[in-house]
């Protein structure tokens, strides 16, 4: 039986003033937050007994998700106390701990339709960690998150966290399966002289270095790490692209005449009014949007335009 564990304590700080109110696992993505599509994803294969690790604004994230009832699973909330890294906040799970569990970055939003393979590969080769990976052809993106470096049978033998110069298109994307030798690894984990944090990536190397089996699975077909608002629209055409739609409106939307409203997303309540275009726009909740405007790559909120 497997756990399920969704870190959803960090701060939306790039976000602006969206962000001071709006934990990002909420953050609605075609109308729906954030982190409902996590929880799905750990349901779909199984996995019904999930912790969510909070702390900036974290009654907001209780009151939209609560015990997870809606969607077939049992939640349990943790309080993190301390920002001192990933590595860290997973340490702080251990008491909660009882099986191996599939950990997942509450800013991250993905599409991983084989994402059961990380447990049947964890059960077939008792690895004690197996990262969900992506190739990715921007190095850019890789110096952002992490490096994944693999020998021929897969077997991870080194993780570099935000790489400067990237050895491998290897990417980790914030999924991560593990048994509770993690702690082990956790345990014997320093803080780091650059970020001063401890990074969960030193506790996997120090896995590897003892011996432990690491693999690495790329079956992330596409990965968003929700940071700035730009992000918000990359993550809702996405969602469009992959539902194979135009356009995803809420409940009591009014939309006027002449209007061309493309790979966009309109919440509730939202009025557009007549000879409007939109291209590429997030409509929250409860806007309203006057005859003949023109918008692209947009974010719209009853405070106005986000960036």
């Amino acid at each position: 039986m497997y756990q399920g564990v969704i870190l959803a304590a960090g701060h939306g700080a790039r976000l602006g003033s969206f962000g001071q109110q709006n934990p990002k696992p909420i953050v609605p993505i075609a109308n729906k937050p954030l982190i409902a599509y996590q929880i799905e994803a750990l349901k779909q294969i199984g996995i019904t007994d999930i912790i969510i690790l909070i702390g900036h604004l974290g009654y907001r994230i209780i009151q939209t998700i609560g015990d997870g009832g809606e969607w077939g699973v049992n939640i349990r909330y943790v309080e993190q106390e301390k920002r001192l890294g990933l590595a860290h906040a997973v340490g702080q799970l251990e008491p909660y701990i009882s099986s191996p569990f599939l950990l997942i970055l509450g800013d991250i939003f993905f599409h991983a339709p084989q994402l059961s393979q990380m447990c049947e590969i964890m059960k077939k080769e008792a690895c004690a960690c197996i990262l969900a990976t992506k190739e990715e052809q921007n190095f850019e993106v890789i110096r952002k998150n992490f490096s994944v470096q693999i020998n021929s049978e897969g077997y991870v033998t080194r993780v570099i966290e935000k790489p400067k110069y990237p050895q491998t298109k290897i990417k980790g994307c914030g999924i991560y399966l593990f048994d509770e030798r993690i702690f082990e690894g956790i345990h014997r984990t320093p803080r780091t002289a650059l970020r001063d944090e401890y990074e969960l990536t030193d506790s996997i190397q120090i896995l590897i270095d003892l011996g432990y089996s690491v693999k690495a699975l790329p079956i992330v077909e596409w990965d968003v790490n929700l940071t700035y608002i730009k992000d918000l629209i990359t993550c809702c055409h996405l969602e469009l692209t992959r539902q194979g739609k135009n356009m995803i409106q809420g409940k009591n939307c009014k939309v006027g005449e002449n209007c061309s409203i493309v790979y966009s997303v309109l919440g509730d309540n939202v009025e557009i009014g007549d000879n409007c275009n939109l291209d590429k726009c997030v409509i929250l909740n409860n806007v309203s949007i006057p005859s003949n405007t023109n918008l692209k790559d947009s974010v719209i909120s009853t405070e106005g335009i986000l960036e």
